[in-house]
């Protein structure tokens, strides 16, 4: 309730002033003469508070149904995909691309330790090869012991080269003697791209290879990894996602995460450990096969790719 007291010399004086203020729903309490005039105490019942309920919280996403519940999928992307059938919604949530050639630009494989990129080197090198091909194969990993001498194994076997570039200098000598329209590959260290020393490190071999970048990346890993990696290669240059050791990986939703974080196009992935015919490209509508196979494999293979 609000209580005022209105004073002026007249009555009606004193009644305009408390219908000014107060209004018509005003309550006379009191009136007494006092010196100078009269006094009027009213008062207002104070309106009741209108009270606005908070708004609902939306409902959580409906958890994936079919087989991408298997796959530990983001909510969001699994919302996504499970709109209509499943290789039209990955056709239209995510890129698909062929890799590049690696006429023009080097193509250069990039990504954490351990994730398949000399394997992937050598599946490619080879395919160049028995499509009577003659690539230019070098590896910047001047680091990991045994790296050059593994890339060498495979690259003696189909009659090639290796050349080891661990600096930028030594990059752009082996890529000066390529031959015109010959393609380059070059197999590149494990890179931890949140270590500023190591993504300065990349960044500047890549550029001075004027390379395309291509993200190297195991299936199996946590999606949100994935994609926080996905985003720092990305923000190094790739544009392109190899998935590696999709014959081992029974969960694939790290592969889905990480094109869709990126965003990078999905383009072949590695399925096996023969360089010959390690390596499948990848289309919505095989991606979405091997999701909905994969809950149902048995024994998982030891050996990955």
């Amino acid at each position: 309730m609000r209580l005022k007291v209105f004073r002026a010399a007249r009555m009606s004086d004193a009644m305009a002033l408390l219908r000014d203020e107060l209004g018509a729903e005003a309550v006379i309490l009191d009136t007494r003469r006092v010196a100078g005039g009269v006094e009027v105490t009213a008062a207002l019942e104070a309106e009741e508070p209108v009270l606005i309920p908070p708004a609902a919280a939306p409902p959580p996403p409906a958890p994936p149904a079919g087989p991408l519940a298997f796959h530990n999928l983001p909510a969001s992307l699994a919302l996504a995909l499970g709109a209509g059938p499943l290789d039209a919604a990955l056709g239209a949530t995510l890129g698909f691309a062929p890799l590049p050639e690696a006429r023009e630009r080097p193509l250069m494989l990039v990504g954490p330790p351990g994730a398949g990129k000399t394997l992937t080197c050598a599946k490619l090198a080879a395919r160049m090869v028995m499509r009577g091909g003659a690539p230019v194969v070098a590896t910047t990993d001047g680091r990991r012991a045994g790296a050059a001498a593994q890339l060498a194994a495979f690259t003696g076997v189909l009659g090639l080269t290796l050349a080891v570039a661990p600096s930028i200098a030594a990059l752009g000598k082996a890529l000066s003697l390529r031959g015109p329209g010959q393609p380059v590959l070059v197999d590149t260290a494990g890179c931890d791209p949140f270590d500023p020393a190591q993504a300065v490190a990349l960044r500047g071999l890549a550029m001075a290879a004027g390379a395309d970048l291509a993200l190297v990346l195991p299936a199996g890993l946590d999606a949100q990894e994935a994609a926080d990696l996905a985003r720092a290669f990305t923000a190094l240059g790739a544009r392109h996602l190899v998935p590696t050791r999709l014959d081992s990986a029974r969960r694939l939703g790290a592969v889905l995460a990480a094109a869709e974080a990126g965003p990078l196009l999905l383009t072949e992935a590695g399925i096996g450990p023969d360089v010959a015919d390690g390596l499948e490209v990848l289309s919505p509508a095989r991606l979405a096969a091997r999701l909905a196979a994969a809950p149902r494999r048995g024994a998982v293979p030891l050996e990955a790719a």
